[in-house]
């Protein structure tokens, strides 16, 4: 099932069970789907490498205001930020663990050959295709920087 099929019918879900948390993340998805699908030459559809990329997008944004939330004490906020973290997380695919994307990056840098840290964009452009969805920009870079820093 497409994800837009699936965000309908999940609304309507939330619509009739007043789930209000549930009803505004799908809300949320719902409207980036609207936008994907209106921009110069998406030609009114949208393949799953977008949707992945916009949920993905989606997921940094609502984790960037989740941290700046917490560091001003606005827990009512935040509380916000991590249920619609949660109903995004459900149209992603499963997120590798940090050991994972370690193994993943360790043979990442045998394939490349680096050595140095003056290396990491060598790494990274290859970690970020290879990895693409399956974990945050942000944790590969810190691990990349951990392993070439050996």
């Amino acid at each position: 099932m497409a994800l837009e099929q699936q965000i309908m019918a999940e609304m309507k879900e939330a619509m009739k069970a007043k789930d209000e948390a549930t009803l505004r993340g799908l809300r949320a998805i719902k409207a980036e789907i609207i936008k994907a699908k209106t921009e110069p030459g998406a030609g009114g559809e949208i393949d799953e490498a977008t949707e992945q990329k916009f949920l993905q997008k989606m997921m940094k944004q609502r984790r960037d205001s989740l941290e700046i939330f917490e560091k001003q004490g606005r827990a009512d906020l935040a509380v916000k930020e991590k249920e619609e973290m949660a109903i995004i997380e459900k149209f992603l695919p499963k997120q590798l663990s940090e050991a994972e994307i370690k193994t993943a990056i360790e043979k990442i840098i045998a394939e490349t050959g680096a050595a140095s840290p003056a290396d990491m964009g060598k790494v990274m452009g290859v970690a970020s295709k290879q990895l693409a969805g399956l974990a945050d920009g942000k944790t590969i870079s810190s691990i990349v920087k951990e392993l070439l820093a050996k």
